[in-house]
């Protein structure tokens, strides 16, 4: 882990708003193209995508190399996949499906190494340079691995307070709009008055607590509007969304059909 490429994003993160992108292809040149055009993190996406464990350490390598954070969208909030994200290179872990109190309490556990959590301990793994440095500063280095709780429904709104309670639970809180709609009827419609309202609500009670939050947009108007509203970590569209955009772009410009 380049500690000094992490430093430098969560120093931003606290201070002003980060841009990036969600990662569904299992190309390290898509990743290494994100980095050079100025994003500031990518989220590898092992929830809703084709990449397994596997895939994504060459990805986090391609990441590194063109100097953009890359944090794992792990599948749930299961020992084993937040575990594996963070052991081959995870620079964070977004987990899903954050609902409770005690959901955060288990994301801390299997992120963070003892006193913080409970995470199994294996030090010939990637991120600690398969053995070659040293175990103590590997595990003092681990606990700088960013925490992204993803809130998505109504029940994680309503308990939103008590998660935040959790102490060291959260780098960032993350909503998700689309996942959000559905819980409360209306699928699809991210800007309906109902969606947009505890969108809000989330924002100006993590803003008042300092605690970074996050969400995902696929509109210039969407981005500046949550921008403006106090979201710092701004994940919009996906690599795949954004080539076929720009593809789309380039027909009209040649005026192809």
């Amino acid at each position: 882990m380049n500690l000094e490429l992490l430093r430098a994003f969560r120093e931003k993160l606290n201070c002003a708003a980060v841009g990036g992108t969600f990662s569904k292809t299992e190309d390290p040149a898509m990743v290494e193209a994100m980095g050079y055009g100025g994003m500031d993190f990518l989220i590898l996406d092992l929830e809703h995508g084709p990449n397994n464990i596997r895939s994504i350490q060459n990805l986090i390598r391609a990441a590194e190399l063109s100097g953009i954070v890359p944090i794992v969208r792990v599948k749930e909030r299961v020992w084993g996949n937040i575990s594996e994200a963070l052991d081959v290179g995870a620079y964070g872990v977004e987990v899903p499906q954050i609902n409770s109190a005690d959901d955060a309490r288990l994301v801390l556990k299997y992120a963070r190494y003892a006193p913080e959590g409970g995470r199994g301990v294996c030090r010939f793994v990637r991120a600690a340079d398969y053995s070659t440095k040293d175990r103590f500063q590997y595990f003092k280095d681990a606990g700088e691995a960013l925490i992204i709780l993803q809130i998505e429904g109504e029940q994680g709104i309503s308990a939103i307070e008590d998660i935040l309670a959790v102490e060291g639970c959260a780098d960032c809180i993350f909503i998700g709009p689309y996942d959000l709609s559905q819980s409360l009827g209306v699928p699809g419609q991210i800007d309906h008055p109902d969606v947009e309202a505890r969108m809000r609500s989330i924002v100006s009670l993590c803003n008042a607590k300092g605690v970074a939050v996050g969400t995902f947009v696929d509109t210039p108007k969407n981005a500046l509007k949550w921008k403006n509203a106090g979201v710092q970590y701004l994940a919009y569209s996906v690599d795949v969304g954004l080539m076929a955009d720009k593809a789309r772009e380039v027909m009209e410009l040649l005026a192809i059909k």
